[in-house]
């Protein structure tokens, strides 16, 4: 590795051993808890289903009972939400999905396996023992754990719980989060350009991400170039956030002021990591609140979040997954020089002649936010690595890197 070039590994690391974990929670709703972290175990309080069920419309018999060519008289009808009676020996119940399974019955028969007689129903189908029935506790059995702690509910955990009887959810309270853009050159959509502006395209990328993460945005602001503003305006958000992102003013330059207050009335790690884009990226606290500094190109505030930010905004979550799995995709392009940095291409997977490949935005600048948009996730050229069509490339889908 390049002298003073940090690894990503490494970077990453270090942020994970800093982060402090939420330990505050709060009950909602079910109907709220869409995209929050559970605070604690949820065992299951009854078998799930209660009781045996239907799996289909049709006909609930014993295997027994069963005599090709002869019919079976129907003696019952059970409709969903009924407590059914006892099955009479020698006869069939007409059962419905869902339905409750009547003791002595053994098998479900499918309605369009059976013909209709005066004489009862006739079966054009084999007949097993257990086809059909859903076994109570199928699903979730009695005392076991359903979901764990750090879990973030999706629909199909919102149904799971709903399954359990839950109504209101322990969560952990929401990473809040302040926004500060750096630069006198910012301004906010809807105001005319002026001479040497440019509009803010960083903080809406943050708003996003962070909604995305499950976290609040309590300030969000520009900082002018000016060192008493930036000092002044980190500790304000130190008392209100539990975690600072800047974008820009982390590097080595003149008007980089973030570092410097960083450095002069906080703590500061700084890396100039081994990641292509976004080589500058701060690390620190000021008044004991973290500070976690990204470089100021548009493209390279998605890559290192995504990359850096994500596992760190994770840990602090109590999430149960902090990394990213990633999939392994041949490519669809070539890199023909090796660089000494890690680099996350902005790429999406394709159909080529029937097969999955991974391709590239054509223009990979830190600046060209656009390839993010027709991109569908990052793929990783390795370090001290060339590649050729057809090499596999560990490709991670935005959806996964946000999760």
């Amino acid at each position: 590795m390049a002298a003073n070039l940090t690894p990503v590994e490494e970077a990453i690391d270090h942020l994970l051993s800093k982060a402090p974990v939420i330990t505050e929670s709060e009950c909602l709703p079910l109907t709220e808890s869409l995209g929050r972290i559970l605070a604690q175990d949820y065992q299951v309080p009854a078998d799930v289903p209660p009781a045996d069920n239907s799996a289909v419309d049709g006909y609930a018999l014993r295997a027994e009972d069963y005599i090709p060519g002869q019919a079976l008289p129907v003696s019952d009808r059970i409709p969903a939400g009924s407590a059914p009676s006892p099955l009479k020996p020698g006869t069939a119940a007409r059962i419905f999905t869902g339905s409750e399974v009547p003791e002595g019955a053994d098998t479900v028969i499918m309605q369009e396996r059976v013909d209709v007689t005066d004489k009862g129903i006739l079966i054009n189908a084999e007949v097993k023992t257990d086809q059909n029935i859903r076994r109570r506790g199928q699903d979730l059995a009695e005392g076991s754990l359903a979901l764990a702690k750090g879990t973030k509910i999706r629909a199909q955990e919102m149904g799971l719980l709903a399954s359990m009887g839950v109504a209101d959810v322990t969560v952990m309270k929401k990473l809040r989060v302040a926004i500060l853009s750096t630069g006198d050159e910012l301004v906010d959509p809807g105001t005319p350009l002026g001479p040497g502006q440019i509009y803010n395209t960083n903080r809406f990328t943050l708003l996003g991400l962070l909604a995305d993460a499950g976290c609040d945005a309590v300030l969000c602001e520009t900082l002018r170039d000016t060192r008493s503003v930036t000092r002044d305006t980190l500790e304000r958000a130190a008392a209100q956030a539990d975690l600072i992102i800047t974008s820009g003013g982390v590097s080595v330059g003149e008007e980089d002021h973030v570092r410097a207050v960083l450095e002069e009335s906080g703590e500061l790690s700084l890396w100039r990591m081994a990641i292509k884009p976004g080589k500058p990226l701060a690390f620190g606290s000021i008044k004991g609140t973290p500070v976690l500094g990204l470089p100021g190109n548009p493209a390279a505030v998605l890559v290192t979040f995504l990359v850096v930010g994500m596992p760190y905004i994770r840990t602090c979550q109590g999430r149960m997954q902090v990394h990213p799995v990633g999939q392994q995709v041949p490519a669809a392009f070539t890199v023909a020089s090796a660089s000494v940095r890690r680099e996350f291409v902005r790429a999406r997977t394709e159909s080529v002649n029937g097969n999955a490949r991974v391709s590239a935005y054509p223009n990979q600048s830190s600046g060209v936010l656009s390839s993010a948009c027709w991109a569908g996730g990052l793929a990783v050229v390795p370090e001290h690595a060339t590649v050729a069509e057809g090499d596999l490339l560990t490709y991670y889908p935005f959806t996964e890197l946000l999760s």
